[in-house]
């Protein structure tokens, strides 16, 4: 039986960062689940490997099906756009292990869908202080710093990833990102611990 692990953290731990290197150690045997979207291909993008793009009526078909694991909505310039999880036929839990990102309410939904034996959370901490000058650091690079932006996305994790919803999610173990090399090793290590991957 395959797992999947779910990565998540507040803004700026790091939680993208240590998902693409993990997915990138080949010795783990991880797929990634790709997510659906109905906003519109952009230049680079292929459909299929980044998203798999649809229209609403995909929405629609898929659930009916029953086969929407968890889906957001951002209300855009352009109208409303659609990201979510789809159990497809990519997804083989009967062969695969899966690593995705995600927010804390997408790892609960996922993990109510499949269940709790075969979704486990990896929860990347960051100490808030360190956190805050990470994400400054990193706002100061764009070409235009949106600091309010990055505020409000500070402010909402705490909200988001409270210790009330962190407990309520069972989430019991946290991966403290302090050094990345070092917690990549952490975390490579848990997934090999607890992969049931037959590949």
């Amino acid at each position: 039986m395959g797992r999947i692990f779910c990565v998540m953290g507040k803004s700026a731990s790091g939680k993208d960062t240590i998902y693409n290197k993990i997915l990138q150690d080949d010795s783990l045997h991880l797929s990634r689940i790709i997510p659906y979207t109905t906003r519109p291909i952009r230049d680079g993008e292929t459909d299929g490997a980044d998203y798999n793009f649809c229209t609403e009526d995909d929405v629609k078909r898929l659930t009916d099906e029953g086969r929407i694991i968890e889906l957001r909505e951002y209300n855009t310039v352009y109208g409303v756009w659609k990201y979510f999880t789809v159990n497809d036929e990519n997804i083989d839990l009967e062969r695969r292990d899966y690593l995705t990102v995600g927010t804390l309410e997408s790892y609960i939904k996922i993990r109510d869908y499949f269940g709790k034996d075969k979704v486990l959370p990896i929860y990347i901490e960051v100490e808030d202080g360190d956190r805050l000058i990470r994400a400054i650091h990193r706002e100061k690079q764009q070409q235009v710093p949106k600091y309010e932006e990055m505020c409000r996305r500070f402010l909402a994790d705490a909200a988001d990833f409270s210790e009330d919803k962190l407990t309520n999610a069972g989430i019991e173990h946290r991966f403290v990102n302090a050094d990345m090399d070092t917690v990549i090793r952490e975390i490579s290590d848990y997934i090999r611990c607890c992969s049931h991957h037959t590949v």
